[in-house]
């Protein structure tokens, strides 16, 4: 029996070793971890539960019988998260490069489907080049498999990618159907072609990092939810977004202990919005004032910067924001916010996570270039997206809510539940001076009654008094008590139901 467990452990050793000990010590020149280092850092100490260590490929094309190491390139189970489950798999570079064959997508498949159906959240963490070219259409079959399963878990599970090396061809597009892509910064890249097709076929000479590193996913195309210095700091941050995330669709917001008070009062926010209306501030104080202990994990932090998303606390139980940011544009909305927005406002009601709506918006952004870009159907998103929403829904106007960007930013009128103002408001079709200007052209040439024009206007409707006399406004409230007005309005909204009229699927203005 000695025996018997001595070879058990001996090729348990030679499997958590995947490509050998040379493979890993380049692994850590490369300043990345092995795949089993990330999961320990990932997982809490001692939890993760191995399966199919043993797997390896069925390949005999180009010689591949001769080479097959256990496990196949990717490491797949399951484990905790400060005592919550959760499923993942973790490419190991050192093994054929990571790359996927057909057993190294069955593993793949089995931890998906166990994931739904213990309808817990999935972490894939990428690190691999893509399909093994030795095996041809079994690999593409294989992808095709994943993606499908990563479809059918949109909305039940929470899927989170994490892509911590090379992330190229195929494996691109699992990760984009997940809720959340995060990068490391200088090691880890994305493209559906390399710098090396692309030269080919464009003549374009591009690195990698300018093709698709961190900063350019972050930044400019808005694939990643964000980007982190190393694989560490990656994998603590994976661990804190975790905690904020149901475990699917039906098992409400995980509560944690609170430690801050509900009802607290920051009398500094009465003095956040300056008195000249076009001075800018920082929508993220009153975002940290409000959570629970300032904690607010940003999504999406370096693109379309003009809006804010992310998930914080109030009363310990998860609450998603979502705030216009006068620091960038004035606010104003254009086809990157709304889109992102969109995508943040959808994934919370999918997960029944209650949405708090900050709103300084000017309007949306006009120009050529935004009208050639589909910014109406692009707008269109994120009114669809609020509208279709039946998680509780809370609205503070800080300040602007000028034209359909009102209509838009989670109003009354598109299902918004508590809709709030702060006496700074101003709810409008426009701002005084354009408004005056049509309003009384024929006065244009005339400064003095123009001024007083702009006078009458502001006093009449830069207020939101008029919203709140239609009943648009269920109250304006002191800055100070915005947290605890909040509070209470989850807490009322907390066993909220809504039923929508059934159908097959809605058709979202993608």
């Amino acid at each position: 029996m000695k025996d018997i467990l001595d070879r058990l452990e001996k090729r348990r050793e030679e499997a958590r070793l995947g490509g050998g000990t040379s493979r890993i010590e380049a692994q850590h020149k490369r300043g990345k971890l092995t795949a089993r280092e990330r999961i320990e850092l990932m997982l809490d100490k001692g939890s993760f539960e191995e399966f199919d260590m043993f797997v390896e490929h069925r390949s005999n094309e180009f010689g591949m019988e001769k080479s097959k190491i256990p496990g196949d390139g990717v490491v797949t189970g399951w484990g905790t998260v400060n005592g919550r489950a959760v499923y993942l798999f973790s490419k190991d570079f050192t093994v054929f490069g990571g790359s996927l064959s057909e057993t190294h997508a069955q593993k793949i498949i089995k931890v998906q489907d166990m994931a739904m159906k213990a309808r817990c959240p999935i972490i894939g963490l990428f690190d691999a080049g893509g399909a093994r070219i030795q095996e041809g259409v079994a690999a593409l079959g294989g992808y095709g498999e994943v993606f499908k399963r990563n479809v059918v878990a949109s909305g039940v599970i929470p899927q989170i990618s994490v892509i911590m090396g090379p992330c190229a061809g195929g494996d691109v597009y699992s990760p984009a159907m997940t809720d959340f892509i995060f990068m490391v910064r200088d090691t880890s890249y994305m493209f559906v072609t390399g710098p090396d097709v692309v030269k080919t076929v464009t003549n374009e000479v591009v690195t990698a990092e300018e093709l698709g590193g961190a900063s350019v996913h972050t930044t400019k195309s808005g694939v990643s939810d964000g980007a982190f210095e190393n694989d560490v700091e990656c994998l603590l941050q994976m661990r804190r977004l975790i905690d904020f995330l149901p475990s699917n669709n039906e098992s409400g917001v995980p509560e944690w202990p609170a430690y801050d008070e509900p009802d607290r009062i920051d009398e500094s926010l009465d003095t956040l919005v300056p008195d000249n209306p076009n001075k800018p501030y920082d929508i993220k104080e009153l975002i940290l004032k409000v959570a629970d202990e300032g904690d607010f994990f940003e999504l999406s932090a370096a693109y379309a910067k003009n809006i804010m998303t992310g998930f914080g606390r109030v009363a310990g139980r998860t609450v998603g924001f979502v705030a216009n940011q006068p620091m960038v544009l004035a606010g104003v909305l254009d086809s990157d916010a709304s889109r992102k927005a969109a995508r943040f406002v959808r994934f919370c009601d999918a997960f029944g996570i209650p949405i708090v709506t900050f709103v300084d918006v000017p309007g949306f952004l006009p120009g050529t270039d935004q009208e050639y870009g589909g910014l109406i159907k692009h707008g269109a998103k994120l009114l669809f997206a609020y509208s279709q929403c039946t998680v509780p829904l809370v609205t503070v106007i800080t300040r602007k809510a000028f034209g359909g960007a009102y209509d838009v930013m989670a109003s009354k009128h598109v299902g918004g539940d508590l809709n709030y103002a702060w006496p700074t408001a101003q709810i409008a079709v426009m701002g005084a001076k354009g408004a005056v200007e049509i309003i009384f052209r024929t006065d244009i040439g005339d400064k003095d009654k123009i001024a007083a024009r702009t006078k009458e206007y502001e006093d009449r409707f830069l207020s939101p008094f008029v919203a709140a006399e239609r009943g648009y406004i269920d109250d304006v409230i002191m800055p100070h008590s915005t947290r605890r007005r909040i509070a209470r309005a989850l807490a009322m909204l907390k066993n909220k139901h809504v039923e929508m009229p059934a159908r097959k699927h809605d058709n979202l203005p993608l």
